[in-house]
């Protein structure tokens, strides 16, 4: 079956996430900061509901997203992807006060834009990452 928005050399894109996840956990516990998988704490704007982060340690208060996204195929910007990444600032918006707020991305680098993709983000999409975000 042709499948052609999966990850080539992988075996599914929800591999990639949690490889790139397991990746993530352990450069934090060699900064000694021990994560563990889907952390779940109470969001919201006017109610509340529990919304389970890839990342977290509820004892030191931190929460991450991570994001293994890529440029396209073709060098252009991943726009649908960075929708996700959008609603992850929301996320983290609506998030308890108190926590450490960590989006993680893949670093992947365009030669023909000389920037990551998270520069790109940050740079275009600075006005909705919440001043308590760190990228």
């Amino acid at each position: 079956m042709d499948k052609p928005f999966q990850r080539k050399c992988s075996e599914s894109n929800a591999h990639v996430g949690r490889d790139f996840e397991e990746e993530v956990r352990k450069y934090f516990e060699k900064q000694g900061l021990t994560l563990k998988a889907g952390v779940s704490v109470p969001i919201g704007i006017t109610g509340k509901k529990s919304h389970s982060f890839d990342l977290g340690n509820e004892e030191k208060k931190v929460l991450v997203e991570c994001k293994a996204h890529r440029w396209t195929e073709g060098g252009n910007v991943p726009s649908a992807k960075l929708t996700v990444w959008n609603e992850a600032m929301f996320f983290f918006f609506a998030a308890p006060p108190g926590y450490r707020k960590l989006l993680v991305v893949l670093h992947d680098f365009s030669s023909r834009r000389n920037e990551t993709l998270g520069e790109y983000y940050i740079r275009t999409y600075s006005h909705l990452i919440p001043a308590d975000v760190e990228v």
